[in-house]
């Protein structure tokens, strides 16, 4: 299977070749030439499974320059050796009404893990596979979680370093000590003055800037990303979908073929795009319900068709969903239309003037298979206390956003089939707002006696990694302007 760019550069690569990648060239994102199809018998076959097993085998689907010995270890040593606390690595939990995917189990406690712990194995091997004698420095902007659970994955990986910027006072604290306290020779970490739009278009235009790379192939080190833009990112992703239905069949929640729905809290479009993905593959999804905070430029996007970041800015108790450039839209369109013209066409107009509209038949498709709606954080704060009263389960502030945009999708199209809400973050990693909406008295608490709190109202435990935080040393007090990040990364390098 090859790789191309959504908007129209004529390159075929494979997949260990855009892995390494990341951007395309014309400042497109790689997608596959086609899409693989399963069958009944494939989704059954996952049902007795380990979920290691489960990714080898949608995997396989899509990287077909590995080998299955490759592809076998790259998962091992992602989900295995005791980084996930959970045996399922990602289950899903039974709230009567609602279906609670819970993708926080790894190291770093949120969704992100999923795909980070997999990607540098990926890229690792691809390196290798490919003869690759570069180093390769890994760039990433982060809205708090990808940060964290990059630095994790990439730390102390031969030929790979990683720099990661995030908005100064744009991220939860414990985001934030999570990252400045990273350990390892290859990482740095890097504030940025302005939000997260602000530090992910720097990161887009160190990427295109022909110069800038030329410079960096002189110390002999190539660029790369591991936000969701790169394909080794998203690819995991649509492992859980399927995992998630293995699960409800096994449990006997489901009928084998029945059709399920998923709600997903959405900032970039990364992990709603993987089920997508899984749903065009064939696996029995009716509809993917899109769940956005204030900053509800999708909600817009996926009703009307037009697509405007020319609004305000808002910085909600959902940080990591405060975003008005959503990057993974631009692979959807491409799959809608099929037409790398139309798609660099809209694209050039984002960037121009902050806007595009697509046509009717292209919103028409997208209807098809989305629902958008998006909540205030006062209606998330009254989801989580809600909830909690209803079956003592404690959801993170994401989570909640999907939660009630679920009912409010069952409440408005009446459509009563499974409902799968995909849960993308612990809730100790946004105690004080979780405690708030629990009306839990928070005064003068630390985060560490936050995290304290909350515990003597939930079952989970603290995860270790968040426990850990309180005794590991600030490491990273970089800060610079949007204007001079790439001097930032110079700097970096030089070390």
């Amino acid at each position: 299977m090859n790789y191309s760019s959504t908007r129209g550069e004529n390159v075929k690569l494979t997949s260990a070749q855009a892995i390494i990648k990341g951007l395309a060239t014309d400042g497109g994102l790689f997608v596959p030439d086609s899409l693989p199809k399963v069958d009944e018998s494939f989704i059954e076959s996952l049902l007795p499974l380990s979920y290691e097993e489960r990714a080898a085998k949608v995997l396989s689907l899509f990287l077909t320059d590995y080998t299955a010995e490759e592809i076998t270890a790259c998962v091992n040593n992602a989900y295995g050796q005791g980084k996930f606390d959970c045996e399922g690595r990602a289950p899903v939990t039974d709230l009567g009404n609602m279906q609670v995917l819970e993708l926080w189990h790894g190291p770093t406690s949120a969704f992100k893990d999923m795909a980070l712990q997999l990607l540098p194995q990926l890229m690792s091997t691809a390196l290798k596979k490919t003869g690759e004698k570069s180093d390769v420095l890994i760039l990433v902007a982060t809205s708090g979680d990808t940060g964290k659970a990059a630095l994790e994955g990439f730390k102390d990986v031969d030929q790979i370093s990683i720099m990661v910027f995030y908005p100064e006072g744009g991220v939860s604290q414990i985001q934030q000590l999570q990252m400045l306290t990273q350990e390892g020779s290859n990482v740095n970490v890097t504030a940025v003055k302005g939000n997260f739009d602000d530090a992910q278009s720097g990161v887009k235009v160190i990427f295109s800037d022909q110069a800038f790379g030329e410079e960096l192939g002189k110390a002999n080190v190539k660029l790369s990303s591991a936000n969701s833009i790169n394909w080794g990112r998203l690819v995991p992703q649509i492992v859980y979908y399927f995992s998630a239905y293995a699960d409800l069949r096994k449990a006997g929640r489901i009928k084998a073929g029945e059709e399920i729905n998923f709600t997903v809290p959405t900032g970039n479009f990364g992990n709603i795009l993987a089920g997508f993905y899984a749903k065009q593959m064939g696996l029995p999804v009716h509809k993917l319900v899109c769940a956005s905070n204030a900053n509800n430029v999708l909600t817009d996007f996926l009703q009307t068709g037009r697509y405007d970041r020319n609004r305000d800015f808002y910085k909600t108790i959902t940080p990591s969903m405060d975003i008005l450039i959503s990057s993974n839209l631009e692979r959807l369109l491409y799959h809608v239309t099929g037409s790398t013209e139309q798609v660099a066409g809209w694209m050039a107009e984002l960037a121009k003037q902050g806007s595009y509209e697509v046509d009717k038949d292209t919103r028409g498709k997208i209807k098809e298979f989305f629902w958008a709606d998006f909540v205030e954080d006062s209606a998330t704060k009254a989801c989580i206390r809600q909830v909690y009263e209803q079956h003592k389960y404690v959801l993170d502030t994401h989570s909640a956003v999907a939660y009630q945009v679920a009912k409010n999708y069952r409440h408005a199209t009446k459509d009563d089939r499974v409902m799968v809400v995909v849960s993308t973050a612990s809730p100790y990693k946004f105690n004080g707002s979780v405690l708030e909406a629990l009306q839990a008295e928070t005064a003068g608490l630390d985060e560490f006696a936050l995290l304290a709190k909350l515990q003597e109202l939930n079952d989970q435990p603290i995860p270790q990694g968040l426990v850990a935080l309180k005794s590991k040393e600030v490491r990273h007090k970089g800060v610079c302007a949007k204007d001079e990040m790439a001097d930032a990364v110079l700097r970096f390098i030089a070390k």
